[in-house]
């Protein structure tokens, strides 16, 4: 403010404004600015920008609101959080207000991790691996499904997972145990 109030009181005083340029070491431009602030306005003082706040929803139920919706589409693009909200709070919010915001909620987009159910481990934990054939497939299922979701920061992104809806396309390869031989007696199937 010193400084604006410095280039002003130069200007009406009558000098050059290369002068004013060369030892206050303000630009023109600047110079140009200052004088039709003062002119529009009355005064030099800066705007003042409001600090960002959440800017989704400012009530405590809209904060909440959305907060409900991170953790019921967590895999949800910012896209579809975009038009998720706007259909049922009927608040518009850009996409980059929405990333801005949910990473103040400190959710990150992170690789999901998938765990098979507790009760499938229980059940294997006991078996001797040396009797099985071990296969192996690679290859893709058509549902789709997102490997990415949003969670909050530290924790793990968990996922949901369809049981074969559309057709895979997959390669399968098959491994004996290091302490087995294939033959006829050995194999359940056959020799």
């Amino acid at each position: 403010m010193d400084l604006r109030e410095r280039v002003l009181a130069a200007v009406d005083c009558g000098t050059p404004r290369k002068e004013i340029v060369r030892t206050l070491g303000v630009s023109e431009p600047t110079i140009r600015r200052y004088l039709r602030l003062r002119r529009e306005t009355g005064s030099v003082a800066p705007k003042t920008y409001p600090q960002r706040t959440f800017s989704i929803g400012q009530s405590v139920e809209q904060r909440s609101a959305f907060w409900n919706q991170l953790e019921e589409h967590d895999d949800a693009t910012l896209e579809e959080h975009y038009q998720l909200w706007e259909r049922k709070q009927r608040v518009e919010a850009s996409i980059s207000t929405m990333s801005r915001d949910i990473r103040r909620l400190g959710r990150t987009l992170k690789e999901r991790v998938w765990v098979p159910p507790s009760a499938w481990r229980d059940e294997v934990k006991d078996i001797d691996p040396a009797r099985f054939v071990f296969v192996d497939e690679c290859g893709t299922n058509i549902t789709l499904m997102r490997l990415y979701a949003r969670a909050p920061k530290g924790e793990r992104a968990f996922g949901k997972v369809p049981r074969d809806w559309d057709k895979n396309v997959m390669l399968i390869a098959a491994s004996l145990s290091s302490s087995r031989s294939l033959d006829s007696r050995s194999c359940p199937y056959g020799g």
